[in-house]
């Protein structure tokens, strides 16, 4: 299509056709040209008279600004929305008069390399970095993301998650008495089998006949999961001045993930178990009931977790459990 055959201040870019004017706000069409949906709503724009034309300016901070009035940016779960926010920060305060327009590859690996000592953080600075570019497109800014198909830093391979040694637990709880925090998010966790966002968000109404109701937030299930007795100890023996079951130390609102995870590597630090984590009592709930003779589909009931993240989190033991058997079998054989 020809630029002449657009009307007056319309343009073809690679996502779509846009309004573009000075003094205008940008603004992309949601109607094919040439149809008369496209036309009224190229009038509608033109006798918009109420609404104030102001240039927008095209910078990162004005980029970062409209991406969190997104819905991009709306759907995402409170605790990865949380994550993007010190990286939109980092953006805009790095570059925030800078013209994304102009961002070119290269200037995209020299920021990733900038922060090549802490390869995590750069890692996930270059993810936000391109959906934040990808948004910069959308909103007919640049026709191009400069960010894709830059390759993330190469880090030495984390250890596999691990349930909690049995040992370990026990330490946990001796060291973490009935009636403490500690003790009852650590047996809500491995008790229901739910990560440690579900977890925090359960409320004293969510106990009903002898178990826990809840929805997944990661994936909308909703579960039904009774109480095992170790838990039920730690509930009754837990304060009830809030509608949440884990609070603020002082105060009814809810137990914040920073707050927990602190609290909770003091204890870690204190038995000698920083090798395992919170969300390693996910696997052993998954673990126990593997070992309890439950299969797939029994553990998926607690744990709320599709097929491949039940033999995901069950391999290990999974392993140990078949190769006992394989020996026990190869030992009958060799009697017979």
């Amino acid at each position: 299509m020809a630029k002449r055959e657009l009307p007056k201040h319309v343009y073809r870019q690679r996502n779509g056709i846009y309004f573009q004017r000075r003094g205008w706000p940008s603004q992309k069409f949601e109607n094919e040209f040439g149809t008369p949906e496209f036309w009224r709503e190229y009038a509608g724009i033109l006798t918009q008279k109420d609404k104030p034309r102001k240039v927008v300016s095209r910078n990162f901070g004005a980029l970062i600004d409209s991406y969190r009035k997104s819905p991009r940016y709306r759907n995402l779960m409170p605790r990865t929305g949380l994550d993007y926010d010190k990286h939109l920060d980092f953006f805009k305060e790095i570059m925030g008069e800078t013209n994304p327009a102009k961002m070119q590859r290269k200037d995209v690996i020299r920021l990733r390399d900038s922060n090549a000592h802490k390869a995590y953080f750069a890692n996930y600075s270059l993810r936000v970095l391109r959906i934040l570019m990808e948004h910069c497109v959308d909103l007919g800014w640049r026709d191009t993301n400069p960010a894709r198909g830059v390759p993330e830093l190469k880090t030495q391979k984390r250890p596999e998650r691990e349930p909690w040694p049995r040992d370990l637990l026990d330490a946990y709880r001796q060291a973490c008495p009935l009636g403490t925090r500690e003790r009852l998010v650590m047996e809500l966790c491995v008790g229901t089998g739910q990560r440690i966002g579900d977890v925090l968000n359960m409320r004293w109404s969510n106990i009903e006949d002898g178990s826990v109701w809840l929805r997944q937030s990661k994936t909308s299930k909703e579960l039904w999961v009774p109480i095992l007795p170790e838990l039920q100890a730690a509930l009754d023996a837990a304060s009830r001045h809030s509608v949440f079951l884990l609070t603020k130390e002082s105060g009814t609102n809810r137990w914040s993930y920073r707050g927990a995870s602190a609290a909770i590597r003091k204890v870690r630090d204190r038995i000698g178990a920083l090798d395992y984590d919170i969300h390693s009592w996910r696997y052993n709930a998954a673990c126990e009931l593997l070992e309890a003779g439950c299969g797939d589909d029994l553990i998926a009931s607690v744990t709320g977790q599709s097929p491949a993240m039940v033999q995901h989190y069950t391999k290990k033991v999974r392993q140990k459990i078949r190769a006992v058997r394989a020996q026990q079998m190869r030992t009958e054989q060799s009697r017979s």
